[in-house]
């Protein structure tokens, strides 16, 4: 059945591929982002589509549409990114949901949000189940992003709770594909264009950490999955069980790019978590999900999307920021 479907951070990485996904089964799609970190150019070849709409707007802001389902995206997923405007990032993720929420109630729509693996903070557990409620520095440079996502859970399930709103929380584990910024200080496109453009690939501590990768592909077939599934609120895992260390990862890219970088080493970050990989056990049973593209196979079509990117006059500008960030690799 053909749904009305609004997308908050919908010109970002997963949001652009979410629009696409949707749109082609067939929904109308309003997408909303307010392009701090999603582009245009992520969803320029979904402008003609007579179901897709794009709104540049602030999920800060209200919003009033009517809808059938929401998929609330919005918020910079990167530390470079959202330790940009620490404030900006926590508002984001707070005052968005309680406009999600809030619109969620009005019209009755379903309503998804993206979650993270950050609220697990540094874990004590592993891998992470759903059950574990994380060790998480509260006033740390990474608590914007981390603490913001946590009581944005907090208001999902207060809301659903006291009003009776249909909520979905998915968290989601380290993702990587076509459309990921260049410079958005996350591990793999790190390691991609630092290979593709002869640099020495970065890496913050001993390489020992730990991530798991998920395709995007998969994470949004997930999500959909999610979405039609009735009578399940979540919060649920969503990534990729693979785990790897950061070394196995850049010498994986170096192997893919033929390059010839050398592996350079640099102090880890404050809160920077040690090991982060998913128990899938509650996706894989209540929504019969688990992903298929092998980390070998998802590296190539990243690659290959990034070699093109690179060859772009515009990707060898630099984003302009206000004041400089250390990048973070291993988000």
């Amino acid at each position: 059945m053909k749904k009305r479907i609004l997308i908050t951070g919908g010109a970002g990485f997963l949001g652009s591929h979410l629009c696409e996904q949707l749109l082609n089964q067939g929904n109308e799609v309003i997408c909303l982002d307010n392009l701090f970190t999603g582009r245009k150019q992520n969803i320029a070849h979904l402008m003609s589509q007579p179901n897709f709409e794009f709104i540049r707007h602030d999920i800060t802001e209200p919003i009033t549409v009517e809808v059938d389902q929401i998929y609330n995206l919005a918020c910079p997923a990167s530390p470079p990114h959202y330790q940009y405007n620490a404030i900006k990032t926590i508002k984001t993720s707070v005052m968005g949901a309680i406009n999600v929420l809030g619109l969620a109630r009005r019209v009755h729509a379903r309503v998804f949000q993206a979650s993270t693996s950050e609220i697990y903070g540094d874990p004590e557990v592993h891998p992470q189940p759903e059950s574990y409620w994380g060790h998480v520095n509260t006033i740390g440079v990474r608590s914007c992003y981390d603490e913001g996502k946590r009581v944005a859970e907090t208001l999902f399930f207060d809301y659903h709770r006291q009003n009776g709103v249909d909520i979905r929380v998915v968290r989601i584990f380290n993702t990587y594909g076509p459309r990921m910024l260049p410079d958005d200080g996350r591990v793999v496109s790190n390691f991609i264009v630092q290979a593709l453009r002869g640099e020495d690939l970065t890496i913050y501590g001993d390489g020992s950490q730990t991530r798991s990768f998920c395709y995007v592909d998969d994470l949004i077939n997930g999500f959909m999955k999610f979405m039609e599934t009735d009578d399940f609120t979540g919060p649920v895992n969503l990534g990729n069980p693979g785990e790897f260390t950061m070394l196995e990862l850049a010498e994986l890219v170096l192997k893919k790019t033929g390059g010839k970088s050398k592996i350079t080493f640099r102090p880890l970050p404050p809160d920077d978590p040690r090991q982060r990989q998913p128990d899938i056990t509650l996706a894989k049973n209540r929504l019969g999900w688990e992903p298929k593209v092998p980390l070998s196979e998802g590296l190539d079509h990243t690659i290959a999307y990034f070699s093109q990117l690179l060859k772009s006059p515009a990707a060898h500008q630099p984003r302009t920021m206000k004041k400089p960030v250390r990048p973070q690799t291993l988000n």
